[in-house]
């Protein structure tokens, strides 16, 4: 058993015995109160999430810069006199399975009490919304774990990145080296897909060479075998990272990645103006017949209407708001008001994550697209599909 969240509350005294039954108690689990120590214990076929409490006079004891989330909840936890620790065997049954299990608790839980969670292994505060969500929306692997990047040699390509929070899933973290600015948002990428095939359980073994999904391979190394192998390397900037880490290599077995990463490039080549305005003045002329296109499909047509638009991000770091250009699959159209939801999340933050409901107004639709059977249709196929439409 592995503590893996905590609810701080601002109460040192633990939810009554009632408010927890009326709360957990339902056919599904098992719900035990007071045993083996545990404030509850809640337990279900192939799992056991404990929750002990503890009451605090002095602060948890972190520094808050250790922590991410929001100034609100960095203000909730530093009040707090009261924590719940959750704690469960990760990766069993299934490794996806057990943290969800653990965030349901968590959102039960906070239903009843006021607090904030506190993802131990990735060090991320979380807000009620935040739990529901999660437990709501498709998986999404940003939510769960951190990636750091710390300088730690010299040169043109000094750092070291590294992820936290894979330990939930009972999985070790990953981390590369010798990797330069320009490689970070390559390298996100790459730790993203790979964290999330280790998440269900496709977790290649140490020292075989794998494909990536853009043909490319590489391969992980336990970190006592990879690291002596480091050149310029102060072994002191491990400390409190010496074990269960796997490190990416090449193939044959180098510390240099940039062959690798090179794909991984390519997806954040911006759309240059020229492309940007054709596609605006493509959805411009478009969009009645899109329109009028979704508001008579059938029920069990096989076509998805797709619609981008710019969605503001605030990057956690604390820099300028941005914009991400976003695609929505249409679930509804109400005058000039879409309701969809998002294809995908957004690239430098969770705030917008993928199968989340949004509202957006149609006059901010810069592009349209159309899928049908699941694949999505060229320009030409389109076109003459709408065009259709309108001679109709």
């Amino acid at each position: 058993m592995k503590d893996v969240y905590i609810v701080a509350t601002a109460s040192p005294k633990p939810v009554e015995d009632d408010l927890i039954k009326e709360a957990f108690e339902s056919e599904e689990i098992e719900l035990k109160i007071g045993e083996d120590g545990c404030l509850f214990s809640v337990r279900a076929e192939s799992t056991r999430i404990d929750v002990r409490f503890e009451s605090r006079k002095e602060d948890l004891g972190w520094s808050p810069e250790l922590l991410s989330g929001s100034p609100q909840s960095h203000e909730a936890l530093q009040g707090s006199r009261g924590f719940y620790r959750f704690s469960f065997e990760p990766g069993k049954p299934q490794a996806t399975v057990a943290v969800f299990e653990a965030l349901w608790c968590v959102r039960t839980l906070l239903e009843i009490v006021d607090g904030v969670a506190i993802d131990v292994t990735a060090f991320k505060l979380h807000t009620q919304e935040d739990i529901e969500e999660l437990t709501e929306l498709e998986f999404d692997i940003r939510d769960h774990i951190a990636l750091h990047a710390v300088e730690a040699g010299s040169g043109d390509a000094p750092l070291w990145i590294h992820s936290h929070g894979m330990s939930k899933f009972g999985m070790w973290d990953v981390e590369v080296f010798h990797l330069g600015e320009a490689d970070l948002k390559a390298a996100e990428i790459f730790f993203h897909e790979l964290c999330t095939d280790m998440a269900f359980g496709q977790t290649p073994p140490p020292r075989t060479p794998v494909a990536t999904s853009v043909g490319a391979a590489f391969m992980m190394l336990p970190a006592e075998e990879a690291r002596p192998s480091l050149r310029g390397i102060n072994p002191e900037t491990f400390n409190g990272h010496e074990l269960e880490f796997l490190t990416v290599v090449t193939a044959e077995g180098r510390h240099n990645l940039t062959e690798l990463l090179a794909h991984y490039r390519d997806r954040f080549e911006a759309e240059s103006d020229e492309e940007a305005a054709e596609r605006k003045d493509e959805a411009k002329e478009l969009l009645p017949a899109f329109k009028s296109r979704f508001q008579r499909r059938g029920l069990m047509e096989p076509l998805t209407f797709l619609v981008r638009v710019p969605f503001e991000v605030h990057p956690e770091a604390g820099g300028k708001p941005d914009e991400e250009m976003l695609w929505v699959e249409v679930i509804t159209w109400e005058e000039e008001t879409v309701i969809g939801k998002l294809v995908d999340g957004g690239q430098s933050t969770t705030e917008w994550r993928k199968g989340a409901h949004v509202e957006v107004e149609a006059g901010q639709i810069n592009a349209i697209g159309l899928a049908q059977k699941g694949r999505q249709l060229d320009p030409d196929e389109m076109k003459a599909l709408l065009l259709a439409e309108k001679l109709m």
